[in-house]
């Protein structure tokens, strides 16, 4: 199966493989390197293909497409190794998509691990003092997602009116879609009062406001839709993407109260998939903290500016609510790895083949939308049970 060719039926490709690592949480055992090529193989099974099958290949810098390649014994005809954070694996989809049709590559392998609390083989992070950012922010005192994302969710309170409360149900409803999810990290229900009354960490931050810190990885292939009836598992159409970068300094957003890149990314992928908010039955925000999906809600245009609070406080996103949001619990109860977008493709592609743990019913479109560092980059995917017609 290797080879370039171009994809048909208008260029369209599909996810024809998705798995995550057999563990999530504390895994001192595994290295970076190997939960990448654990996830991998776990894809490239699903896929029912073998990695002789693989001719392209994506992953973010440490270790990068190269070494993974080569544990793998790869010798890809295309490769990309995309790094800006956390959303990194939403453009590789986009990117790939891009490969195929252009007749770069036939299947691509996208992978993902990182030992983010153990640190096994995990790179160092330091700050460049001659940076943008560590001359104009870090001596201020915002160093980090936990400090810096103070700065837009305070700016966001304050004009929106936005209560401790509200942000708080955030993690509430999210924790009750982690309750029906067995690898969830967290799974025993909680309440607002159990979030405000959780350790202060960047106020208005709260611990349990806050993502998880974890080891896992994950994979997905991606192929022409052409394909879609060579594999065991239901495809899953890649109906849309889009990508935007707004700015590495929190400080130079563009509105403090929204983000710019979401914005973008999502009017681009929406409308190469040809749909509005009213055709989508599933969504996955990006919730490194509790806000990034009420930016996300705004962005996307579900709601109004000023809105996304009160609509999640009202049971809209949790489960039996009219827009399943974060089904496998998110970054604050599933798995946060550090980068989180992988998994959130995985819940959505998991969604839309019917076999996810807190299964939504028949959903036809998912939508995943990813932040990079703190509202510096995006990446918006729309994925859908059936190709465009």
């Amino acid at each position: 199966m290797s080879g370039g060719s171009t994809a048909s039926m208008g260029g369209s490709c599909i996810i024809a493989g998705a798995a995550e690592t057999d563990r999530l949480g504390k895994l001192p055992g595994h290295s970076t390197l190997q939960l990448h090529i654990e996830g991998a193989l776990n894809a490239v099974a699903d896929a029912g293909l073998s990695l002789r099958d693989i001719d392209g290949i994506a992953t973010v810098a440490s270790p990068g497409p190269v070494q993974v390649a080569h544990a793998l014994g790869i010798t890809p005809d295309w490769i990309d190794g995309t790094g800006v954070g956390g959303t990194s694996f939403l453009l590789h989809v986009r990117h790939a998509v891009a490969a195929i049709r252009a007749g770069y590559a036939r299947t691509v392998l996208i992978t993902h691990g990182e030992s983010g609390r153990s640190r096994v083989g995990a790179s160092r992070w330091r700050m460049d003092a001659s940076s943008p950012p560590g001359q104009f922010e870090a001596p201020y005192g915002t160093f980090g997602p936990t400090t810096t994302f103070t700065i837009p969710l305070l700016r966001y309170m304050k004009e929106y009116g936005l209560t401790h409360e509200q942000l708080a149900y955030v993690a509430v409803a999210q924790r009750r879609w982690a309750a029906k999810n067995p690898r969830a990290a967290f799974r025993d229900p909680i309440t607002v009062e159990d979030v405000l009354a959780s350790r202060m960490v960047a106020y208005p931050f709260h611990l349990l406001e806050c993502c998880l810190v974890t080891d896992g990885g994950g994979a997905l292939v991606v192929t022409s839709a052409d394909r879609a009836g060579e594999f065991p598992k239901p495809a899953v159409h890649v109906l849309g993407t889009g990508e935007s970068s707004e700015t590495p300094m929190i400080s130079q957003m563009v509105d403090f109260t929204e983000s710019q890149a979401f914005r973008l990314a999502g009017r681009a992928a929406f409308a190469e998939a040809g749909i509005g908010v009213a055709d989508v039955d599933h969504l996955m925000i990006y919730d490194a903290f509790a806000h990034v999906p009420i930016y996300g809600l705004e962005a996307l245009g579900f709601v109004a500016k000023g809105e996304a609070g009160p609509f999640i406080a009202d049971g809209n996103t949790e489960p039996g609510g009219s827009l399943p949001l974060n089904t496998n619990g998110g970054g604050l109860s599933y798995t946060h790895t550090g980068m989180y977008g992988m998994f959130a493709i995985q819940e959505g592609v998991r969604q839309l083949r019917g076999e996810a743990a807190a299964q939504v019913d028949a959903p036809e479109i998912s939508v995943i939308l990813g932040n990079g560092g703190m509202f510096a980059t995006s990446g918006v995917l729309v994925l859908g049970r059936s190709p465009r017609s």
